[in-house]
């Protein structure tokens, strides 16, 4: 199984010479297994560079996950280029209650005035899926659970199994449990964290929301990001085995995010921490 980060950044895209190293596009990562078609989490604006090299690929489906349809992980869908090949088949999914409100929450954005595009006007043949967290659906080799995140407006996260391995993508959200509770004060964890935990456990490969500091966090509580501390303690928890701090701030340059990443070099109890970085390709064996 590969892992590949396209985007990595929160919010809003954030190009320029602060940014370069580690990428200012927003959230896209992709998961696949060799020979079969790659799973692609969000659509931000990283999705464009990955869609222009997917044409060059023998494959010919997508498996697109959304966590939700705020605008900074949907800004690269109507960029994407296997849209545009009826060549391509395209297997969408994202958390709601049918196929079609699936369809609908997309079509609110290609609608001809937020863009200018509209659903219709995509030549390659689409899909949709609703699901709904918990309830494992299966993609060609892929078997997939939807994670409950804390977000507002809400969102999932999504833990990828297949060829004995094992990948979760968790963004956006904040914390499951309020300060000084649960894994977030160093004590038990509380219900939504045993589940969450569970569903991760053992996994190889976690990419977390990781926007804020820790005091950034207790300022802006409701805003649905998380920090690298708690992300650590849910992710040994679960005993993963690497974690990826990711959704990094728009205002988070590259030497902020060295100095993040030598705070955290010498891993967490045992589990190694790595930043996200755009066209970083991470290759688990196995």
């Amino acid at each position: 199984m590969r892992v590949r980060f396209w985007g990595v950044r929160g919010s809003i895209p954030v190009p320029g010479a602060d940014t370069v190293r580690y990428g200012g596009n927003t959230s896209c990562m992709e998961v696949q297994l060799p020979g079969e078609d790659p799973c692609v989490l969000d659509a931000g604006t990283g999705a464009r560079l990955l869609g222009r090299e997917l044409l060059g690929r023998k494959e010919r489906g997508v498996n697109l996950l959304f966590s939700h349809f705020h605008l900074d992980h949907l800004f690269g869908f109507p960029f994407f280029a296997p849209l545009f090949a009826p060549s391509f088949r395209l297997h969408v999914s994202a958390p709601g209650f049918s196929p079609d409100a699936t369809r609908d929450r997309l079509g609110r954005y290609l609608n001809g005035v937020l863009h200018p595009l509209r659903m219709p006007d995509l030549p390659a043949p689409m899909d949709f899926a609703a699901i709904r967290p918990g309830i494992p659906f299966q993609r060609g080799a892929y078997q997939i659970t939807a994670v409950q995140l804390n977000h507002p407006g809400g969102a999932c996260g999504y833990v990828i199994e297949g060829g004995g391995r094992k990948v979760a993508y968790l963004t956006d959200t904040s914390p499951l449990s309020r300060p000084g509770e649960g894994l977030s004060g160093g004590a038990a964890p509380n219900g939504r964290e045993i589940a969450l935990t569970k569903a991760l456990k053992g996994a190889d490969f976690v990419a977390v929301d990781t926007m804020f500091s820790e005091n950034e966090y207790l300022e802006k509580m409701t805003w649905g990001h998380g920090y690298p501390e708690y992300a650590a303690a849910l992710c040994r928890h679960a005993e993963v085995k690497t974690l990826a701090l990711f959704h990094h701030s728009p205002d988070a340059t590259d030497a902020d995010l060295d100095r993040l990443s030598e705070r955290w070099a010498g891993g967490y109890d045992g589990m190694r921490v790595v930043l996200a970085r755009e066209g970083a390709d991470v290759d688990l064996e196995g």
